[in-house]
């Protein structure tokens, strides 16, 4: 996914470095850091830098707003042992800390309400443990085997459905890393229906991708940006569903015309082909076994699932009036990331029983996947840390306030495409997505007031950057470990999407400029 296996992508990432050593005679190279060092490098940096920007702050309004023009500088709530202290218990309060109504310091000591990203910690966690019961059925590498082999004599269709499943499930659920393990079934069918290796890496990375930069519901991108923006989980899902459906289908159309293009005369091949291919593609006529009556009832489960997940969360008196402020319906479930964690918790209990696993098994299967989600699950509290410091230290509205100098007097179509470009550098330097999301948050968000747009505009924005980056970045481990696996130059990638990339920019900035007209 986007970002639940941040520590397995980097173990990834350096078993292939340890490789290269042994290949180059024992030079090491240096590996981009972790998403936790990253951060945690931020964490210092932050904390220096807030002996010297100073101590400021809004009025706020009834719904939390910052008011434009009422920004002043106070004096700094915190001695120096109180920074350190702030230094040293800001993951802690990252996770559970309490946020006092009246001096709006946070501390774990506090009377208030919760500051601290435990919740969505939870949820993390609980995502993790369904995923990694779901796959102990082997219920869904299955089905997507025996729906690419029941469409290998029709490329056209078959890459289509391929992308419009792997798009679908990187807007759900940050479908990501799980797509390493299909080149090996995706490359033999691209080359046997006369494809090259770069179909077969276009229509995983990119639809897959793309479904990333779309995320409708995707927990690790919008569930976080969306909690730390302080707004529903289902804000703004009207706009993404769009951008999935039109981004998705120009997708597809790129990646069928290139594949026309080299089934009609493979010299248009970007890479070429390698020798043994011929024999690679004949070995692809295997069929893969038939799903299980156990294996299609856990996907039925999971399907119910996720559309429950979805039909939950969307604010549907406001989508259907229009108003933002509309009264919710009755029926309206308006789940948060409580709720949401108790429903993963439970279907993955549900599908583990379906598929008939013993008790042992079963728990041992939960906490394995638990286990296997800490990761970024910490990066969402450590990151939530960062915030902290710079709120006990009252640099927070400071920083607001430089920001809405930078953005003042830009309409609202110019200041959406702005929060999409700031983000782009920044999607690069941290790698965890709900890292990113966490940190930038709590100060994009409060702009939105001073250009009047909804705050679900710029976690729209913000998540369309994270995911146009991570179509390319040479730092991802889901890009170089898919091109490794297809034998596909990063030169030849890049040189391919190239015209895809351009083209995606543009679009976006379209939608994000359209989202803030409409409002």
């Amino acid at each position: 996914m986007a970002d639940n296996h941040q520590q397995d992508e980097r173990d990834d990432q350096n078993d292939r470095g340890d490789q290269g050593d042994q290949n180059t005679g024992g030079a090491r190279t240096r590996s981009f850091p972790s998403a936790m060092t990253v951060l945690a490098i931020v964490t210092i940096l932050v904390w220096i830098a807030a002996f010297f920007i100073p101590s400021g702050e809004y009025q706020r309004n009834d719904a939390g707003n910052p008011v434009q023009g009422t920004y002043h500088r106070i004096s700094s709530p915190l001695s120096f042992g109180g920074r350190v202290s702030n230094l040293a218990m800001s993951p802690v309060n990252g996770l559970y800390g309490i946020q006092d109504a009246k001096s709006g310091q946070v501390s774990t000591e506090n009377d208030g309400s919760l500051y601290g990203s435990v919740g969505v910690f939870f949820f993390v966690l609980a995502i993790g443990a369904f995923i990694t019961v779901l796959f102990a059925t082997g219920a869904l590498d299955t089905g997507i085997g025996r729906l690419a082999h029941r469409l290998r004599e029709r490329g056209a269709l078959l890459i289509t459905a391929i992308m419009a499943v792997f798009a679908l499930l990187g807007s759900v659920e940050g479908w990501s890393e799980e797509t390493l393990g299909f080149y090996g079934l995706i490359v033999p069918l691209s080359l046997a229906l006369g494809y090259d290796r770069m179909v077969a890496v276009a229509a995983i990375l990119l639809s897959s991708g793309i479904g990333v930069l779309c995320s409708t519901m995707n927990p690790f991108a919008i569930g976080v940006a969306s909690s730390a923006a302080g707004i529903s989980i289902g804000d703004g899902i009207v706009l993404r569903g769009l951008m999935l459906v039109v981004l998705t289908a120009v997708t597809i159309a790129f990646v069928l015309r290139y594949a026309s293009r080299v089934r009609t005369d493979p010299a248009h091949s970007v890479v070429g082909f390698l020798p043994g291919d011929h024999e690679v593609a004949a070995g692809s006529a295997q069929e893969p076994p038939p799903l299980t009556s156990t294996q299609k009832s856990a996907l039925i489960a999971t399907g119910l699932t996720f559309a429950l997940m979805i039909f939950s969360v969307i604010p549907w008196a406001s989508v259907i009036t229009g108003k933002s402020d509309a009264a919710a319906y009755s029926w309206q479930l308006d789940w948060s990331f409580p709720q949401l964690a108790a429903m993963f918790l439970l279907a993955g209990v549900a599908i583990g029983v379906i598929a008939r696993m013993n008790e042992a098994k079963l728990t041992g299967t939960i906490i394995s996947g638990a286990a296997d989600f800490i990761s970024p699950a910490l990066v969402v509290a450590l990151a939530r840390g960062i915030t902290v410091i710079m709120n006990n230290a009252k640099i927070t509205d400071t920083v607001l306030h430089a920001l809405e100098g930078a953005v003042h007097g830009t309409t609202s179509a110019v200041f959406s495409v702005l929060v999409f470009v700031v983000n782009l550098p920044l999607a690069f330097l941290i790698p965890s997505t709900s890292g990113h999301a966490t940190l930038v948050m709590p100060i994009m968000a409060p702009l939105a007031a001073f250009a009047n747009v909804p705050k679900s505009l710029v976690v729209t924005a913000w998540c369309n950057s994270n995911g146009f980056m991570n179509l390319f970045v040479p730092t991802s481990a889901v890009i170089m470990g898919g091109l490794t696996l297809a034998k596909v130059g990063y030169d030849k990638y890049i040189r391919f999407i190239l015209p895809y990339l351009a083209v995606m920019l543009v679009m976006i900035c379209g939608f994000l400029a359209i989202g803030a007209a409409v409002g």
